[in-house]
């Protein structure tokens, strides 16, 4: 990977499992880990966005057991905390927003771009099979990532965040999206800011075949927006309707084995590699 090493190395069953760092844009040092099938070679890859709750291991149960996947801790976050950064989601998604173009966010998203060109390096006759799965803060970021980034040729998104800024300033929210409501209220210039990072406006450039899971009930983002990046979508999309997000409910456990049914269908996940296409999109 670029300028990458590895830190550690352990094994779980059928999985191998390693500790790495690299450089994302202007050198920071964005650490995670690579998930790789034993005894077999890989046929697709991953980038795995977490939420803004954090991620301490990465998570096994994902759909395509024939995969790698990259999970890299966002910067700022988790193994990526780096001063003068908050690693708390409340100050965190404040960082630089008075700064359009120094917008935390905006390096979130390269830290995909970054991500995707690692595994290229590593894998190169995998280019053309790599896919992208992304939870809240994970979900939003890889909206706004996805647009610009046709390596990646699947994408799925669970809750999104970042989704229609103007109704997100506005309803009913707790966690990371009322640090933002109460900062706009006494700094209105973010609006301006808030605007170039919408997920719902970004997911209107999106070319690529989507899988989306939206709540229809969320304390920490509010369905309207989550559903606004659904319906911005031009393409191919595919729905998955939760009960709820970022809340234990009895359905929770079965409604997760149904959505990992559906994400081994849409990344073709019995297939030699992920399909790339539906139906094409004009440039």
């Amino acid at each position: 990977m670029n300028d990458a090493f590895l830190l550690s190395e352990c094994h779980c069953p059928g999985v191998r499992v390693s500790e790495l760092e690299c450089r994302s844009s202007d050198g920071f040092p964005i650490r995670g880990w690579l998930l790789e099938p034993v005894g077999r070679p890989g046929r697709r890859e991953f980038v795995v966005g977490h939420g803004y709750g954090g991620i301490a291991v990465p998570d096994f149960d994902l759909p395509c057991p024939d995969a790698a996947y990259l999970v890299p801790c966002f910067r700022g976050l988790c193994r990526s905390a780096r001063p003068p950064i908050s690693s708390d989601p409340f100050w965190h998604v404040l960082h630089n927003i008075h700064l359009r173009d120094r917008y935390i966010l905006g390096g979130c998203v390269e830290d995909i771009w970054t991500g995707v060109s690692d595994l290229v390096q590593l894998h190169e006759q995998l280019l053309g099979r790599i896919g992208y799965m992304g939870i809240s803060f994970g979900g939003g970021i890889g909206a706004l990532a996805l647009p610009w980034e046709p390596r990646i040729v699947r994408g799925h998104l669970n809750v999104p965040t970042f989704g229609h800024q103007p109704l997100r300033l506005q309803l009913p929210t707790t966690g990371s999206g009322s640090a933002v409501q109460d900062f706009a209220r006494r700094h209105a210039h973010v609006v301006e800011t808030l605007a170039y990072y919408d997920a719902a406006v970004a997911a209107g450039y999106i070319r690529q075949p989507m899988h989306l899971a939206l709540a229809q009930f969320d304390p920490a983002v509010a369905p309207a927006g989550q559903f606004a990046v659904y319906n911005a979508l031009p393409g191919y999309k595919e729905l998955f309707v939760l009960t709820a997000g970022h809340f234990d409910h009895p359905e929770c456990a079965a409604e997760n084995r149904a959505l990992l049914s559906e994400l081994k269908s849409f990344f073709g996940c019995d297939e030699p590699g992920i399909p790339p296409s539906v139906q094409p999109l004009p440039p």
